[in-house]
């Protein structure tokens, strides 16, 4: 699970929609994704990684954990960490698969030392990585959500260059592959920089950013996605006020606020705010 921006890039959110006044309308994701199910009109988005919970007033679109249900109501989005393990699930994976460094210790995040990085190094090893995580996705599209987004696809930054730009792309192409055929659209997390190689590479029809607009990377994925971008900023790095961000020209239409940890709203931590629709 994302929330700390690692150093180089940063994280991401959103699938393709049109907006029109002052709400966002529906664009047929399926003309992109192979998908059926249309983007909803919605004022806003919420992300529940923390725990699923019950709406609240004009949120349309939900991310959710692949573990959690998808909320019934809205366009839910099904996390997956396709990139590293999730805290305290790394002997749940094949060890051949398991990053390790020259003395043969495993390759840890770190800033989540609970997650080990997966080795996408070679044809076999993605091969195999597939092969644990294309269920999860046809799960997810059992379930019922409408999208999965990708977490850590910068994890060849944290590699010491044993990992590559390319050996990630590689595998996100044959994750979205197996996504689109399950009639799932797939969103972009991470890694602003090279929005555009993913987009055409490995065949993201949106994305899911975190804190764009605090590190001014927003138009890194407006150029790629237009406003098929879902921007999560936090409320420990703000560097102005987020109603100023919520007003620049620059930051997604559909921008939230929430608390680092992702709380729920039976937390006395839990913070949750959108940006008003632009007239």
């Amino acid at each position: 699970m994302s929330a700390l921006r690692p150093v180089i890039t940063i994280a991401a959110l959103g699938t393709v929609l049109l907006l029109s006044g002052c709400a966002a309308t529906g664009s047929d994701v399926g003309d992109i994704a192979g998908a059926g199910t249309p983007w909803p009109e919605t004022t806003t988005f919420d992300y529940q990684l923390g725990g699923p919970y019950e709406l609240g007033p004009g949120v349309g679109i939900v991310a959710r954990d692949r573990t959690a249900p998808p909320a019934p109501d809205a366009y839910s989005i099904c996390y997956v960490n396709a990139f590293q393990t999730q805290p305290g699930e790394a002997g749940s994976w094949p060890s051949s698969v398991l990053l390790t460094d020259d003395e043969g210790d495993l390759v840890h995040d770190p800033d989540w030392p609970d997650e080990v990085l997966l080795d996408t190094s070679t044809p076999d090893r993605r091969a195999a990585i597939v092969a644990v995580v294309a269920p999860w996705l046809r799960g997810c599209a059992d379930d019922g959500f409408q999208a999965v987004e990708f977490d850590n696809l910068d994890s060849f930054t944290r590699s010491a260059e044993a990992l590559s730009l390319e050996d990630n792309i590689d595998l996100a192409r044959m994750l979205s592959d197996v996504a689109h055929d399950a009639g799932l659209a797939v969103g972009q997390k991470n890694t602003a920089e090279h929005a555009a190689r993913l987009r055409a590479d490995a065949g993201f029809d949106f994305a899911v950013t975190e804190e764009c607009a605090a590190y001014e990377e927003c138009p890194a994925y407006r150029d790629v996605y237009g406003d098929a971008v879902l921007d999560i900023e936090y409320t420990d790095e703000l560097p102005r006020s987020f109603a100023q961000m919520c007003a620049d020209a620059d930051s997604p239409t559909l921008m939230i606020l929430r608390d680092r940890d992702l709380h729920t709203p039976d937390s006395a931590e839990y913070v949750f705010e959108a940006c008003p629709p632009r007239g």
